[in-house]
């Protein structure tokens, strides 16, 4: 069994320029911004963004100026700003092309990646302007070559078996690299998720490498005790981090809440250029984990950490 251990700094280096890149959480939740800013100091480039649900995560690297193509459904904030200014500025200035689909249809298209499909079958969104030609931007951009992108971005069938009506054929989420942030994983690469673990074993299974990001790397023989509620088998998971708070300004359910403050900042500071290039020259730049954890202060930190019988912090405010 190989050493699959590595660090964030390694782990970045393994999203090669133009990489297919996805991520597993779910927009504010479990997000590896540990990853995301080291991707950002080694000034990454022409990114292909895949995800589900795109949060605070993406909106940092498409400020960065990292991603080329961004591919989901939404990205944002949640309730600590709504919309990703950044993808909104970068696509006003036709600086990335955002490729647009429905939330049901990107969930089909991981699904079909995972399974080795080339892609998926469904009946969501049909009659919409989500399949209007016009809005097929890698097309229009010339970058369907049916090896890095699908040749269509999706087909009509009708269904040959019931006469149940016509569906849309999607093309498969097939990525490079997948970063998942989990709550802990094993020394041979089973991953536990504690909470709701979203799309992540789809996404897992849907790209070439896996890395999963920890707060604690366990003994494998810990996780057997109890294989049942296990997320991720070992064998699906390439590389491994051992690397606490990596999440952050994200939650990890039962450790630390989502550190709504940092997000409320980042989405006003940043809603010009100027003003990422500031966040991150405060932020990003000059730093590595450690250093940023120190910045972020032993109080802060503490105030967000969990309470372990009820998974979320009795320090935050609630329904205010």
């Amino acid at each position: 069994m190989k050493n699959k251990k590595i660090s964030i700094q390694e782990a970045a280096e393994l999203v090669r320029d133009g990489s297919r890149l996805t991520f597993a959480g779910f927009t504010i939740w479990r997000k590896p911004f540990a990853v995301a800013y080291e991707l950002i100091r080694q000034q990454r480039r022409n990114l292909h963004l895949i995800e589900v649900g795109g949060g605070s995560i993406s909106d940092c690297l498409i400020g960065a100026g990292c991603v080329g193509v961004y591919e989901s459904c939404w990205v944002g904030h949640e309730l600590y700003g709504k919309y990703g200014a950044n993808l909104s500025r970068k696509v006003k200035n036709r600086e990335i092309i955002m490729e647009d689909y429905s939330h049901g249809e990107m969930v089909f298209r991981f699904a079909a990646a995972a399974a080795g499909m080339p892609f998926a079958v469904s009946q969501s969104s049909l009659g919409t302007d989500i399949h209007n030609p016009e809005y097929d931007m890698l097309g229009r951009a010339g970058l369907r070559d049916g090896i890095k992108n699908a040749r269509s971005k999706y087909q009509y069938m009708d269904d040959p078996f019931y006469n149940g009506g016509k569906y849309v054929l999607l093309p498969a989420a097939k990525a490079d690299v997948a970063v998942l942030s989990v709550q802990q994983v094993g020394e041979e690469g089973t991953v536990r998720i504690k909470g709701q673990y979203y799309s992540d074993p789809m996404v897992a299974r849907a790209a070439d490498i896996t890395i999963a990001i920890a707060e604690e790397i366990v003994p494998e023989s810990y996780l057997r005790r109890d294989s049942h509620v296990n997320t991720i088998p070992s064998f699906e998971v390439d590389y491994i981090v051992e690397c606490p708070w990596s999440a952050h300004p994200s939650g990890m359910f039962g450790r630390y809440d989502v550190d709504g403050d940092f997000l409320r900042n980042f989405f006003q500071q940043t809603r010009s250029q100027e003003g990422f290039d500031a966040f991150a020259r405060e932020w990003i730049f000059g730093l590595d984990h450690d250093s940023y954890l120190e910045k972020l202060g032993v109080s802060r930190l503490q105030r967000l950490r969990a309470n372990t019988a009820l998974n979320y912090s009795t320090n935050r405010g609630r329904g205010k």
